[in-house]
């Protein structure tokens, strides 16, 4: 063998070992993988204990448990709705036929066709923890982005971009950098991420990071190209912490958020209470109140200007479901309130509320009964001045577990009185839970959402439904590379 040659095969087997080795050292246990699965499953997850108020009754377990595939509320958006090619493109946390690892999945439904292709398994995430789980965004010229996000500091988090435009065959792994202290840095790790995308402005995501002071700290970065991020900026340092949940109209994103007391009762991470709001109407670059008022961040004093209404002072909790903007880009939030953390009907009676900006006031009211704190639903702007919300708002077969059937209501007076229209499901053998609204929505493709039993581990299976309120199941094996959502029958 010729000595240039065997300094090219030593050469290509160092770079191969280094390539090598560089990419367990990105991906940990996780593992990229591009392959299509051959059905849709959802993850099925569960969580244990509520802090000061204890653990569960042996009835009612789970704090919350079931079917979360498009879980939480603080991961947005899991669809898209692409224009140029008129399909709606979805991600959600999957499994395997095992049930016991948590694959980033990545698909969409054709509205010409009224089909959909087997979804691909982008990411094996190496943990079965829902709080993994991927949102997704589309650029201005068509390429897929998923955020791969982590619960926490001791699991890396990536971003990964489709290879080719409007394609969900393959996709790369995006090196993305953030600002710290002057200095790039590889931005491997957030979590309970909400991305928005302008064509103008590029990406702006709100997120969670943990800190030793503020807990789990809300904040917001920005990126022209989804590459080289900005230094993260907090919104809100309020004792241990806040849930954020949030929503976007052109260039306005809002904010929705709780706060964690920090005291011996009625306090920890399980205590999450007051409701408050923030808005961009820059798309991220400053933030003011729903009157227009300035304000410094990060917030530091639980009374401050952005509060909504102050829940503690009632001794409610409050769980944030969605936020969106009536037709004049006011906020109206929807969320529930408890008396407590724990499931069942102890810390009842728990209600689904929406607070709506007037222009001169936050108006709040009630929408009807909730079974647990963790039923998600959406909000959004019909036809006219009608709000419609989708949301499992009546009781399932595993009540006061997470989720139950799935209601369609509307109202014609900002929330005054609501009228249920249709129920989307019923006599189900599962919970359906976290109805999810896409961005931008097209009517074929209105909510996006999976089942599962509220007491015990079991299958998800992964639903859409129509603004007509027509539920299609998308299909758990399939045999081709295309197949028809299946149209839903109760109690299956």
């Amino acid at each position: 063998m010729h000595l240039k040659t065997t300094l090219l095969l030593i050469g290509l087997i160092v770079v191969g070992i280094s390539h090598s080795t560089a990419q367990s050292d990105i991906y940990g246990k996780s593992q990229l993988y591009n392959k299509p699965a051959d059905g849709y499953r959802g993850i099925w997850y569960h969580i244990t204990g509520a802090g000061q108020a204890g653990s569960p009754s042996a009835e009612y377990k789970y704090k919350y448990s079931g079917g979360l595939g498009t879980y939480p509320a603080n991961h947005y958006p899991f669809s898209v709705y692409a224009k140029a090619v008129n399909k709606t493109f979805f991600c959600y946390g999957g499994t395997d036929e095992t049930g016991k690892t948590l694959l980033h999945m990545v698909s969409y439904y054709d509205h010409k066709t009224g089909m959909v292709p087997r979804p691909t398994i982008v990411l094996d995430k190496a943990t079965n923890d829902a709080h993994d789980n991927p949102v997704i965004q589309i650029d201005k010229e068509g390429y897929i982005w998923i955020f791969s996000t982590s619960h926490g500091t001791g699991r890396p988090s990536f971003i990964h971009k489709s290879r080719l435009p409007y394609d969900i065959s393959e996709f790369v792994r995006v090196s993305a950098t953030k600002i710290v202290n002057g200095e790039k840095v590889p931005m491997d790790n957030f979590s309970y991420l909400q991305m928005y995308y302008s064509e103008e402005e590029g990406f702006t995501g709100l997120f969670t990071h943990y800190e030793k002071v503020g807990g789990r700290v809300i904040g917001w970065m920005t990126s022209k190209d989804g590459v080289e991020w900005s230094e993260w900026k907090d919104l809100s340092l309020l004792h241990q912490g806040q849930y954020q949940t949030s929503g976007n109209r052109g260039k306005r994103i809002g904010t929705s958020f709780n706060y964690h007391p920090s005291r011996k009762v009625r306090g920890g991470l399980d205590y999450r209470t007051n409701l408050y709001y923030l808005q961009s109407d820059d798309f991220g670059k400053t933030w003011i109140t729903a009157d227009g008022a300035t304000i410094e961040l990060p917030l530091t004093e639980v009374a401050n200007k952005a509060l909504v209404h102050d829940y503690d002072s009632e001794e409610r909790n409050v769980y944030i479901a969605d936020l969106n903007f009536d037709k004049k880009g006011r906020p109206i939030i929807l969320y529930i309130t408890s008396k407590g953390p724990l499931p069942g009907p102890g810390h009842g009676p728990r209600m689904w509320h929406t607070a709506w900006w007037s222009g001169k006031e936050w108006v709040i009211n009630d929408l009807a009964p909730a079974g647990n704190n963790y039923d998600a639903g959406s909000i959004y702007m019909g036809k006219g001045n009608r709000w419609v919300i989708i949301a499992p708002t009546a009781m399932g077969p595993q009540p006061y577990n997470t989720g139950g059937e799935m209601e369609m209501w509307v109202t014609k007076n900002q929330g005054k009185t609501w009228k249920k229209v249709k129920r989307l499901t019923e006599k189900s053998i599962y919970n359906h839970t976290y109805a999810r609204r896409p961005i931008p929505v097209h009517p074929d493709f209105y909510a996006f959402w999976a089942d599962g039993h509220g007491g015990q581990p079991s299958e998800s299976r992964l639903y859409f439904c129509d603004h007509k309120g027509n539920v299609y199941q998308l299909p758990q094996k399939m045999k081709g590379e295309f197949a028809k959502p299946i149209p839903y029958q109760p109690g299956k």
